[in-house]
């Protein structure tokens, strides 16, 4: 048990989002006009300047729920404490129902003991006002109820929240290491061509021996380009491990994407521009790409009859685009196949996006520099 409470004392704060957003402005600027209406037609009310000042003072605390949850829980009911003791109850405007943002925010965005201290002192303010007779003990109850579910809302956000990152980073590492993959294929190749350079230099040396000074030229261009494609792929990698490895995919295994006479989208492949010469880690992206593309547009599009593969090499760039002609059903969240693309595009140093079109249809698009093997 002390474990347990010492693992909630110590637990650390999430990644936070911006401390305020558009929408926190508009937020408190709505609920200012709602106060300030309250107050107007309201007719029961004991005190409608001092009901409005405590809701105009409490407002604005919403703008740091996010960057100081404990101090945003702090103020707002010490305030509501010291406006129960001045005006002898409690607020009456039914727009301060806002002070749940509050125990929200702290368990999504405090830490283990903020959440702590936050949570007693709502709760004392709570006890307060049930000793002081504001409230019924029943009154009081349901009130920590309704705190406590709001607590428990935000808990569940964060903590889904995490979920969700762990998955994202899930998806990133599967694709670092298929990258690993290419990367042992990369280097075998290259290494392969040197050796191979070197010993038809040793080999014609005796007969001809300027082939010893082309060899070395051929071995030097090839070490340049295998260093070059290395650095841009271990960036981001940081465990690389030998094993038996398939061959990667080239560019020109994207060909064998088409599927005509196939059941299913009919799968059309367009390549366009000089493919032989591209640096083998960029052939292998290419094909990754488009066959991710090509199997969620399979498993997605709904009532697709085409898929269009389109590869453009240019001077300094290669172009992918896949689309379909689809119905997305108006579901736009990334899925981990578009986050492992987009990861393996950056990691070469290009960008991968996608989105529907217009009417109907699904667009992927992506962008890979060719300077890494150059």
């Amino acid at each position: 048990m002390f474990a347990l409470l010492r693992s909630v004392w110590e637990e650390p704060p999430p990644a936070r989002a911006a401390a305020r957003l558009w929408w926190d402005w508009a937020l408190v600027a709505v609920l200012l006009l709602v106060a300030v209406l309250e107050t107007v037609l309201r007719t029961d009310l004991s005190s409608r300047a001092g009901a409005l000042a405590v809701t105009v003072v409490l407002l604005p605390l919403l703008l740091l729920r996010r960057s100081r949850p404990l101090v945003a829980v702090a103020l707002a009911f010490g305030v509501a404490a010291v406006a129960s003791l001045v005006f002898w109850g409690e607020p009456e405007l039914n727009v301060t129902v806002f002070m749940l943002l509050f125990p929200f925010s702290l368990f999504r965005w405090g830490s283990g003991r903020e959440a702590v201290i936050g949570l007693a002192i709502m709760l004392g303010k709570v006890g307060l006002s049930a000793a002081l007779g504001f409230i019924s003990v029943g009154e009081a109850g349901s009130g920590s109820a309704v705190l406590g579910t709001a607590c428990a809302v935000g808990a569940a956000v964060r903590y889904r929240g995490r979920a969700r990152a762990r998955e994202l980073d899930q998806v990133k590492l599967l694709e670092r290491e298929r990258l690993a993959r290419d990367l042992h294929d990369t280097v075998a190749h290259h290494v392969s061509a040197m050796a191979i350079r070197a010993q038809a230099g040793l080999a014609t040396a005796a007969s001809r021996p300027e082939a010893a000074t082309e060899a070395l030229g051929l071995i030097e261009s090839e070490a340049s380009r295998a260093l070059a494609e290395m650095r841009t792929m271990v960036r981001a990698l940081r465990h690389n491990e030998s094993a038996d490895l398939a061959p990667s995919p080239t560019v020109a295994d994207v060909a064998l994407l088409a599927s005509p006479g196939r059941p299913g989208p009919e799968v059309d492949v367009l390549i366009d521009g000089p493919v032989d010469d591209l640096p083998k880690s960029v052939g292998t992206a290419i094909y990754r790409l488009t066959q991710e593309s090509v199997t969620n547009a399979r498993r997605h599009a709904r009532h697709a009859t085409r898929i269009e593969v389109r590869v453009v090499v240019g001077d300094s760039s290669v172009h992918v685009r896949v689309s379909d002609d689809g119905d997305t059903g108006g579901n736009v969240v990334p899925g981990h196949g578009l986050i492992g693309m987009t990861e393996r595009a950056e990691l070469l140093g290009g960008s991968c996006e996608a989105g529907p079109d217009p009417g109907r249809g699904w667009t992927v698009t992506a962008v890979l520099p060719l300077a890494v093997g150059r």
